[in-house]
């Protein structure tokens, strides 16, 4: 690597650690505080009894509590640990980023002379849906096919676990002591808040470790794709290809959410359908987050959830593309 690539290197690898990191800081403190002040079963309560709807309401969520892909995987992982159902916290945690206002407002502003209402509107639809979607098959999986062993293991320990998700409350109900979680219990204001921190601390630490790592693959792609990006133009007219190599790019590159629009919006070879995928599949799989769901699933999921998301969301483009094309 000479003194150009590794300039190039530090400068990509830089840029997407400063644009993240912000979002897993909040990520991380808003899981310390949930760790420390909200009682397990909690959100079980703010959710329909009934799995299906629960897991529709759980992906309209982002509008009312924002969070961009960085941020929402530690706060995941701490839900979950909490008695969310697996099948909500999967569903909320694949559609916040793309269903919440920053995002819409970000993609309306970007598509500005390229009827930003359509991209808008289609982004925020399929991104729901691909979500719901997933969370509804995940609501028939077992706990321990989706989550880590660790914290499958933590879950059953404390009466909440066997499945991905119960339609009973969990807040007391099964007679463990639950001695290892703050907020089951009532210390000083003082203490909570340090313990608030020392848990968000440690969830810091284990979420950046992965982070670091796809922010460095990342930048890796990065420098290599960008000298030859030529290569998508001949890709561009390919209503089949098109959006399978957007895909791609969205994953390489690991933008966040409530900016990407802005680079999609330059493809301009590009038909509406392929930067529809592009902005659906990028926040929900790229190399930064294969590495941060690793902190709540297992692998052989997260590869079954990768192909699943990228067939899905590649069939649809190329549906939506063809329909836009009959209507015009």
């Amino acid at each position: 690597m000479n003194a150009d690539a590794r300039q190039d290197f530090a400068f990509a690898f830089l840029s997407i650690l400063f644009e993240g990191a912000p979002f897993i800081l909040v990520g991380t403190l808003i899981s310390g505080f949930i760790d420390v002040y909200l009682p397990a079963g909690t959100m079980d309560r703010f959710l329909p009894k009934n799995r299906n709807l629960a897991v529709m309401v759980a992906g309209l969520l982002g509008a009312v509590f924002p969070v961009c892909e960085c941020a929402v995987v530690p706060v995941i992982r701490r839900l979950v640990g909490k008695g969310l159902p697996m099948s909500c916290a999967l569903t909320y945690m694949l559609a916040a980023p793309i269903v919440n206002p920053i995002t819409a407002l970000s993609t309306w502003k970007a598509f500005q002379g390229q009827a930003p209402w359509m991209m808008t509107g289609g982004r925020l639809l399929l991104g729901y849906l691909v979500a719901v979607g997933v969370g509804l098959v995940v609501a028939r999986i077992p706990l321990r096919k989706v989550l880590r062993k660790s914290l499958a293991d933590r879950i059953e320990a404390e009466g909440r676990g066997g499945h991905a998700d119960h339609d009973h409350d969990h807040d007391g109900c099964c007679g463990h002591d639950h001695a290892h979680h703050p907020a089951d219990h009532a210390p000083a204001d003082d203490g909570r808040l340090v313990a608030a921190m020392r848990s968000a601390m440690r969830d810091f630490v284990d979420v950046g470790v992965y982070f670091t790592i796809g922010v460095a693959i990342t930048a890796l792609f990065n420098t290599g794709i960008a000298p030859g990006a030529e290569w998508l133009d001949g890709l561009a007219g390919n209503p089949v290809a098109a959006p399978a190599a957007l895909m791609a790019l969205a994953f390489i590159l690991s933008l966040c959410s409530t900016s990407d629009a802005f680079i999609a919006a330059t493809l301009a070879k590009f038909t509406w359908g392929a930067k529809l995928a592009f902005l659906v599949f990028g926040p929900m799989l790229d190399v930064k987050l294969l590495f941060l769901y690793q902190t709540v699933m297992r692998r052989r999921f997260i590869l079954g959830l990768g192909v699943a998301l990228f067939v899905v969301i590649w069939g649809a483009a190329i549906v939506a593309q063809a329909w836009l094309m009959n209507v015009r």
